[in-house]
């Protein structure tokens, strides 16, 4: 299973193993990492599973769809990495993923 490290605001660290086709939001919910809320359950109708995606990790994504992007423009400290995870699928080729969640998602 890939493993992917969420780092949040403060610099806590959560290694977590995901399942190959889940999103990576769901790969955090299940291993109740904080900071990942996702209050509208992966249908990018919110932003609270926003996170910033380490630069190297980037070109392993498709860009932001549409309503992604819309999202994204409504989330507090956007940054040019900035994606939400429900939007993000994993696969083998994750392993070693690291994001880092923005301060306006601390609890």
């Amino acid at each position: 299973m890939p493993r992917i490290t969420f780092i949040e605001f403060n610099g806590t660290e959560h290694v977590v193993e995901a399942k190959t086709g889940q999103s990576v939001m769901q790969a955090a919910m299940d291993n109740l990492v904080p900071g990942i809320v996702a209050e509208c359950g992966g249908f990018a109708n919110c932003a609270t599973c926003h996170a910033y995606v380490d630069e190297k990790w980037l070109p392993r994504f498709p860009p932001p769809e549409s309503i992604e992007q819309t999202m994204l423009d409504c989330a507090y400290h956007l940054q040019s990495n900035s994606r939400l995870t429900c939007q993000l699928k994993v696969t083998p080729e994750l392993d070693g993923l690291v994001v880092r969640l923005p301060v306006s998602q601390t609890e």
